[in-house]
């Protein structure tokens, strides 16, 4: 028997030294990895955002000796510090000056992709948002040109929006005096806006192709970013399993089966040179580059509208659902916004996005929610080009990068009032609006999100005009308000109910 024991523990000696992570020279620091697993046993992955900033849990003894409970890995080992994915190494960026050094001063070699995670596979290695080298750098130079030609900052998509919000309107009005649902609701509009740009068709609230669409959305950005494709991540030996990550896959397969159907129809009815929307203006680049070797295909297009489908989804619907839980519960904050709002309209039937250069206080609400609800708080993933250096450590090429835009968003050096929903964070001293450089719910540098302007014109237009219509209040039996976040890709906040009023028609003049 004590042979066995003896024999056994030598088994595990040996593999743990056969399979022991070597640190990179001048590598940043990090806490100790477990062989074969990394970091994956000491970290909370159905809180993983909290652990990059604390002290792993479930930490094996030989760690007690390294952290104090609930000490910051920031903290502890600096703004720029490495965890590990399984074998892989990962460097997490925490605060301003790493993430501008980093995203902004090195754009280009920190402009990378990884391709062995989760997210590359269910989209095919295809599309734009997480495609790298040429193949990224073509499709992102045409999304850009087709989205500013159809009207991205222009009246055409200002009126794209104010007829979605119309539906929004019309909705709430017949609830008003009601506390209703509104999870899906705002994903509802957003889905439809940049359907409008991309495929050209606006659906009923009713229909199964935006409810179905907007189920796997949802449920796949809240898998991607949770315990299940991290464990995916790091232990490849698993992948094939039908374990819950597959929905994932089945998820995205079902939207690339419902957007082919649509590229079909386009197809069929496109008047080349005479486009509607961003896939005629796809076919006609197909059509204009022939057999050049290009990476336009029809593949390529359908993956391309599946990720900004999902980018202007999720992220827009989420943050206004922020901005709605806390603008309830911040009545204050919710009047002042209103009488800036009467005072600029006056008796203007609709807002317009050049309003919000006279309503500073109502913008830096807006951008004071943006910066609470902090929607994608890891941001996508990044890998350096090349090696490089960064802040005095040594980063390998291929390595992969995580920029923790949570950081930012709440650094105490950063802003008047790091941990509070407070519209001042947004203001100087003479009431001026302000954008502070750690400002980056959109990320920075050459990746950043692409539909960004489009995100800030469907952001001011909904709330200025729904804050002019209605009074939000938080309902009477509904308990204490719960701002934690549910984490994801992207994240929002818990189910709540929505208290709409209608405003007295007299104080809209």
């Amino acid at each position: 028997m004590l042979s066995s024991l003896i024999l056994l523990w030598i088994g595990f000696g040996l593999l743990f030294f056969l399979f022991r992570t070597r640190r990179p020279k001048n590598f940043p620091p990090g806490p100790r990895p477990i062989p074969i697993f990394g970091n994956l046993l000491q970290l909370n992955l159905a809180d993983l955002l909290n652990d990059l900033r604390k002290a792993p849990h479930n930490m094996p003894i030989h760690f007690i000796s390294i952290f104090r409970d609930k000490c910051k890995l920031s903290e502890r080992y600096g703004k720029v510090y490495s965890i590990y994915i399984g074998r892989k190494p990962a460097v997490v960026l925490n605060g301003v000056q790493a993430m501008k050094e980093a995203l902004a001063t090195q754009s280009l070699v920190f402009a990378g992709r990884p391709q062995d995670l989760m997210i590359n596979h269910a989209g095919e290695f295809k599309g734009v948002a997480l495609t790298t080298g040429p193949i990224w750098k073509e499709h992102r130079r045409f999304a850009l040109i087709t989205l500013r030609n159809f009207g991205l900052g222009k009246q055409s998509m200002e009126e794209r929006i104010l007829g979605e919000i119309s539906y929004i309107t019309s909705h709430l009005e017949k609830n008003a005096g009601k506390a209703i649902d509104p999870q899906i609701l705002f994903h509802k509009a957003a889905f439809n806006i940049i359907c409008s740009v991309l495929i050209g068709i606006r659906f009923k609230h009713e229909d199964e192709f935006l409810k179905l669409n907007i189920h796997y959305i949802t449920e796949s950005t809240t898998i991607l970013n949770g315990p299940w494709a991290m464990i995916y991540d790091m232990l490849p030996l698993l992948r094939h399993l039908p374990l819950p990550f597959q929905k994932v896959f089945q998820n995205s397969a079902n939207m690339r089966k419902s957007l082919g159907e649509q590229v079909s129809q386009h197809k069929k009815t496109r008047v080349p040179g005479e486009p509607r929307d961003l896939t005629d203006c796809y076919l006609d680049e197909m059509e204009k580059r022939g057999d050049d070797g290009s990476s336009f295909s029809e593949k390529q297009l359908i993956a391309c509208l599946l990720d900004l489908l999902f980018a202007g989804t999720d992220t827009t619907s989420n943050t206004l659902l922020f901005a709605f839980l806390h603008l309830m519960t911040h009545p204050d904050v919710q009047e002042r916004c209103q009488k800036e709002i009467d005072e600029v309209l006056g008796e203007k039937e609709q807002a317009s996005f050049e309003d919000r250069h006279m309503m500073p206080y109502t913008q830096a609400m807006i951008h004071e929610a943006q910066r609470v609800a902090d929607t994608v708080p890891l941001s996508a993933f990044h890998a350096t080009t090349k090696d490089t250096r960064l802040m005095g450590y040594d980063i390998p090429k291929g390595t992969l990068i995580i920029p923790n835009l949570s950081s930012v968003l709440n650094e105490e050096s950063q802003w008047k009032f790091p941990h509070d929903f407070n519209p001042s964070n947004f203001l100087n001293d003479k009431g001026e609006f302000v954008k502070p450089e750690a400002f980056m719910p959109f990320s920075a540098g050459a990746r950043v999100c692409l539909g960004e302007g489009l995100a800030r014109m469907e952001l001011f237009l909904i709330l200025v005009t729904l804050l002019r219509r209605f009074k939000f209040v938080w309902p009477e039996d509904a308990g204490v308000p719960d701002y934690t976040p549910i984490f994801g890709i992207t994240q929002g906040p818990k189910p709540y109910r929505l208290g709409v009023r209608l405003r007295d028609r007299a104080s809209l003049h």
